[in-house]
């Protein structure tokens, strides 16, 4: 098809090295002028994320607690991804490319505090909600409005439509593959389940994504668990392999994969990036609206999203394919995964796998329709959103029609054109994150005054 091979040459450009390199050096950089806080303040993070998990927080117009704000940010990072992503780095790039995917990640904690912090500080009340996000501090912060409409553009179509088509086609294939249902049917009851959530606004999502987010991902991590230990004996070979492979790629596996470091590393961090969003600009538009006494008190319960997502639930599908030695069977994405799960479960585990990958894909959807709406409200207002939530809807039940492939080329085509101007951003304004951050270290954390405490009235 001749639009396909043209968006396809658009992303090998779009998607290259130079992006790539964009991606992880704005974390190297922000990782050099933070002084490493994603690990001097790890305890720190993890206790302002989980210490406030179980209290009772009602989402409204002034925003969600910090944790259903990471919540939703997990259910759009935590996806297909992690699965058929992960698969897909390790078949192309060999074991070593899960090396390279947790340096990309080690290096996104950074980004994504950046990202988190100057949403904080950018929000704006529209139609009597708070909303932010990257449009925002693109315009309020680089005072640049036409860059944070070319921002918004791309998202609602990358994400609010293209992408949630490639969702709801995930769920519809593994369903059907389960259980024969036929493809429109789950489409249809993906919809329905889908337009009850969204209808109910920023008080139903934030509900949705606060108890299912943490229900999904234990059930896929105990099952991970459970085939990593049954094959106990493999896991030692299996780190082996990623570390070995990370650097010699051919060693790792004894040449039974053609591959070389070019190859482990590109796939590596491409997947990574793709899979905890981290410099995407995605991920903001929920940490935005979070209620929290200081901007870089969210930035720190972001960092926990890029933890759970490459450095849990990606690294426990890595150990599953790796451990049941499926790799050299010549599987591809999402049945290189499945393969994994059915070694160890027999047929039930493509069942597992259909469960894990509704939950997952639907947790996308919600988070997806959040970000895209929050830059509706940006462009034309709340009046907007009825409109596009009917054609999010249609376009979940059209996904589930067709083949994916080119739906997910042009996705990849507005994730790459919104990446840009959010770098720019994020690395134009990289001395007022510092700055907030040094505020918060200094006089917030010492019971002293602080510039930025209490800043948004709520």
């Amino acid at each position: 098809m001749q639009l396909q091979a043209i968006v396809e040459d658009i992303n090998s450009i779009l998607w290259g090295p130079i992006m790539l390199i964009l991606l992880v050096g704005t974390g190297v950089v922000f990782t050099i002028r933070l002084k490493g806080l994603q690990v001097r303040k790890f305890t720190l993070a993890f206790k302002q994320t989980f210490g406030g998990m179980f209290k009772k927080g009602q989402a409204d117009e002034d925003g969600m607690s910090s944790f259903q704000a990471l919540a939703t940010a997990i259910a759009a990072q935590v996806g297909t991804g992690n699965l058929a992503g992960v698969a897909t780095a390790i078949a192309l790039g060999g074991p070593g490319a899960i090396f390279w995917m947790w340096v990309s990640g080690f290096f996104g904690m950074a980004t994504i505090f950046a990202e988190a912090v100057l949403a904080q500080l950018h929000t704006e009340k529209r139609d009597g909600e708070i909303t932010g996000g990257p449009a925002y501090y693109i315009k309020n912060g680089l005072g640049s409005k036409g860059l944070a409409a070319f921002f918004a553009v791309s998202i609602i179509l990358a994400l609010g439509f293209m992408g949630n088509m490639v969702q709801s086609s995930s769920i519809a294939e593994a369903v059907y593959a389960a259980f024969n249902i036929p493809n429109v049917v789950t489409g249809i009851v993906i919809a329905v389940i889908v337009g009850l959530i969204i209808l109910g606004g920023i008080s139903r999502i934030a509900s949705f994504t606060e108890k299912i987010v943490p229900i999904m991902a234990g059930f896929y991590i105990v099952g991970s668990l459970v085939i990593i230990f049954m094959h106990a004996d493999m896991i030692l070979p299996a780190f082996e392999m990623i570390f070995v492979g990370a650097f010699n790629p051919k060693a790792a596996t004894g040449g039974v994969i053609g591959v070389g470091l070019k190859e482990s590393l590109r796939y590596g961090v491409a997947r990574g990036v793709f899979s905890n969003e981290a410099g995407m600009g995605s991920t903001p538009h929920a940490h935005a609206v979070a209620k929290v006494k200081h901007p870089a008190e969210q930035g720190l319960v972001s960092i926990m999203g890029v933890v759970i997502d490459t450095g849990i639930v990606c690294t426990l599908t890595a150990l599953v394919i790796l451990t049941t030695n499926v790799l050299p069977t010549g599987l591809f994405g999402a049945q290189l995964t499945q393969e994994g799960f059915t070694v160890g479960f027999g047929n039930f585990g493509t069942t597992f796998i259909a469960i894990c990958l509704f939950f997952f894909s639907l947790s996308t959807i919600i988070g997806w329709y959040y970000f895209a709406e929050a830059n509706v409200k940006y462009l034309v207002g709340k009046k907007g959103v009825p409109v596009f939530r009917l054609f999010v809807l249609i376009c979940i039940v059209f996904g589930t029609t067709i083949s994916a492939e080119i739906v997910w080329e042009l996705a990849d085509v507005f994730n790459g054109l919104m990446i840009i101007p959010n770098l720019i951003a994020l690395l134009g304004l990289s001395s007022l994150v510092i700055k907030v951050a040094n505020d918060y270290e200094g006089p917030f954390l010492h019971h002293k005054p602080a510039q930025y405490e209490n800043k948004r009235v709520r």
